[in-house]
């Protein structure tokens, strides 16, 4: 049986939109300026999907205007389904990062395996092999059942889709605060690698030509996914399960290698093609139609189903993964099923394109939906949201600096290691298979991770970053530094920064203070990105990361990858061999508000945040790139949460070797974050042309020792530790966590 729809009019009447989240305004706006009449039940349905937040950006648009998004190296910036940055020799690397957050809070393993899945489609629907996958993971304190449980299985359902379909996940990060509790973030990135001569663009043109639907069928889950993701959490309401996918990483595999097939191999007749990610079937066709200037018909009965007696509402809002839709010439609709029959995948032509600019949907013979195609991908109104400064940024001002108590230094930089965000996340990464398909190079626990290009000298370091926590105090310059600490830990790998993606993680920016911070931090990563030529390729917005009407952190998560031009360049973190000088890039200040030894020893982080310079940040990573290739450099470590003597145990633990070293500062200062700095090591024979090159940027500290110990005399007091000791805490911290 067929359940009867609300009518037109019992939309209107019963309120019906605003339940999928269309305000009054944008049912007129529909309703009266765009159409002359009420919308029926799929078509108030289709606005309410493509005019949600997370498909038109109307909260935002006015923010990412604000970001660099063109240089000599961009040969595809946003727009498309992911971004495409040139490495030369014709080729060019294609990433981009989206989230998953909302889905992954309720059903933690699919959430985060579709996550995977839908980053996976964008880059291979431009037209590229994807080669790696990153993430980046927020949860609350491992203190509760609830965050375990989150953490084990967003893993679980990372490692399942991205090992089943052979794509290493060869880095990323995780972070843990109370503020993510009731709201985890899991943000996917996804990076691939392409021939100039193959890049694809999300359109359908030429009227006449069919549009086809490959992959998998169609079901009933996933429906409002879109608006389920511009929605905030209340505690104790059953949040929508239907909103949550289900992947299948097998078929995925098989659709990828058909749809590179198709892509490489039948270019003459192939005119689009577009992963039906959110709001499935009505944003991949609105949004090729719409971008080609075309109209189109749909005709849903040919929609391959899963399920029996589905709406023109379900079929067309329904998020069932491993899907395409792609646009080919007429007449050869043949060739396409018989590919996709080879891989055995449904290929089936559902539409037609036009040149009315018209978006038509047909059922049973009948015209179900009848709208202007600009109207969905284009019309949704855009906001200028009000800006209020939050109360705590000027409390935070009139705040005395914090300073820690540091009565035992070698008992602090133990008590640090072992802090969930600084402590090794080695039981997360070795869940994930990261050598599969035999390119990597760097794997992860190292800054970034590093891939080969097959077939030439060259190799591409990636990374996934961002400390909210200075977000949290400063949004305008925490935003500078997460691009900073990207662009850091590429150059420590030996790469030059290329280009970043993003996934701006906030929390409802419908309230001024939520807008604010949205709108300060996006003026600091924009400003980061034109100072380190780091323009912003692709990414996405996640908004309404609310629980109880708390957000989370501002936690914009930058993706940045970066070209190294030789493999003789690629640099690691760990020290590699006794003797060899250890040198700090950088100087460090008693920088202490927002960092993890505030934390530890408060519970909280307050304060201004510590000055940062971003001329100062350029010459310190331009010192060490050109260090690096001039052959001069041993290791290479970005130092970041818990400050000097963190990083210098991290560079000491995967040879197990010592360090002796002095270094003239108040021995709280080798905990403190100042910004801009590396730990390095050179060999003796380096040590005279190394200080040539780098003249004051660069101090020696000391050498590595044989003797398994972490020495470090400060000017009133000192750090003395085995370094098997510190490592063994810094391994267990998080398995002991767990149990």
């Amino acid at each position: 049986m067929m359940k009867l729809e609300p009518t037109a009019q019992e939309i209107k009447d019963q309120r019906i939109y605003a339940g999928w989240g269309l305000t009054d305004e944008e049912y007129r706006l529909i309703s009266e300026d765009i159409l002359g009449r009420l919308p029926n039940y799929t078509e108030t349905g289709l606005f309410s999907v493509m005019w949600s937040e997370h498909c038109s950006y109307k909260n935002s648009k006015p923010v990412l205007r604000k970001f660099p998004t063109d240089g000599p190296q961009v040969l595809q910036g946003p727009g498309e389904g992911a971004g495409i940055v040139d490495i030369g020799d014709g080729q060019a690397v294609v990433f981009k990062a989206e989230s998953h957050n909302h889905p992954s809070a309720v059903e933690p393993y699919e959430g985060a395996a579709t996550g995977v899945g839908g980053i996976i489609r964008d880059i291979f629907s431009m037209g590229a092999r994807p080669i790696a996958l990153l993430d980046s993971l927020r949860f609350g304190e491992l203190t509760t059942p609830r965050t375990k449980y989150l953490l084990e299985e967003i893993v679980a359902g990372i490692s399942g889709y991205g090992n089943c379909i052979g794509i290493p996940t060869v880095g990323g990060e995780v972070a843990f605060d109370p503020c993510y509790e009731g709201n985890p973030l899991v943000n996917a990135m996804c990076v691939g690698l392409i021939d100039h001569k193959d890049i694809q663009k999300g359109q359908a043109k030429g009227v006449g030509n069919s549009i086809m639907y490959v992959g998998a069928k169609t079901g009933r889950d996933g429906i409002h996914g879109a608006t389920f993701a511009s929605e905030e959490f209340v505690e104790g309401e059953e949040q929508q399960r239907s909103a949550v996918q289900v992947g299948d990483p097998f078929m995925e595999k098989l659709l990828l290698e058909a749809c590179l097939e198709l892509i490489l191999d039948h270019a003459d007749i192939l005119v689009g093609i577009q992963d039906m990610g959110a709001a499935g079937l009505v944003s991949s066709s609105a949004e090729m139609a719409s971008k080609a200037g075309s109209g189109l018909k749909l005709y849903l009965d040919d929609v391959p189903q899963r399920e029996t007696n589905m709406t023109p509402y379900e079929m067309m809002l329904s998020e069932s993964q491993e899907r395409m839709l792609i646009c080919v010439e007429q007449g050869h609709e043949a060739e396409v099923v018989e590919l996709f029959k080879r891989y055995e995948l449904d290929a089936v032509t559902i539409g037609e394109v036009t040149d009315d600019g018209m978006y038509r949907l047909y059922h049973y013979g009948a015209e179900v939906a009848n709208l202007p195609v600009d109207a969905l991908a284009e019309d949704a109104p855009v906001y200028q949201n009000e800006k209020q400064e939050p109360d705590r940024i000027k409390e935070f001002a009139e705040l005395a600096d914090f300073k820690p108590i540091v009565t035992d230094p070698s008992e602090i930089l133990l008590e640090l290691l072992q802090q969930p965000t600084i402590a090794s996340k080695k039981m997360i990464y070795e869940t994930y298979d990261s050598q599969v398909r035999t390119n990597t190079v760097v794997r992860p626990g190292s800054d970034a991770a590093v891939l080969r290009v097959r077939g030439t000298n060259k190799a591409l370091a990636m990374t996934t970053d961002c400390n909210a926590q200075y977000l949290y105090l400063n949004p305008e310059i925490g935003g500078q530094i997460a691009v900073a600490e990207a662009a850091r830990n590429i150059v420590a790998s030996g790469g030059q920064p290329l280009a970043i993606t993003d996934c701006l993680n906030y929390g409802s920016p419908e309230k001024p203070e939520g807008f604010w911070e949205l709108w300060t931090s996006a003026d600091g990563i924009a400003e980061a990105c034109r100072t380190l030529n780091t323009p912003v390729i692709s990414g996405n917005v996640s908004m309404y990361n609310e629980t109880n009407g708390k957000s989370i952190y501002p936690t914009p998560v930058i993706g940045m990858v970066g070209l190294i031009e030789e493999l003789a360049h690629v640099t690691t973190q760990d020290f590699k061999q006794v003797g060899d000088l250890i040198y700090v890039v950088g100087e460090t200040k008693a920088d202490f508000n927002g960092t993890e030894i505030q934390k530890m020893q408060k519970g909280l982080i307050e304060g201004k945040l510590m000055a940062f310079d971003l001329t100062v940040e350029k010459a310190n990573q331009e010192l060490v790139l050109s260090a690096i290739k001039t052959g001069l450099i041993e290791s290479a470590h970005d130092c970041a949460e818990g400050g000097l003597a963190v990083a210098i145990a991290e560079s000491a633990f995967d040879n197990l070797l010592g360090v002796e070293a002095t270094i003239q500062l108040p021995v709280a200062n080798l905990f403190a974050e100042t910004q801009s700095r590396f730990v390095l090591s050179v060999k003796p024979e380096n040590q005279i042309a190394f200080e040539a090159l780098a003249g004051e940027r660069a101090v020696r500290i000391g050498k590595v020792a044989a003797s398994g110990k972490l020495k470090i005399i400060a000017s009133d007091g000192e750090i003395d530790v085995s370094t098997k000791k510190a490592k063994e805490l810094w391994e267990e911290a998080i398995p002991c966590l767990m149990k």
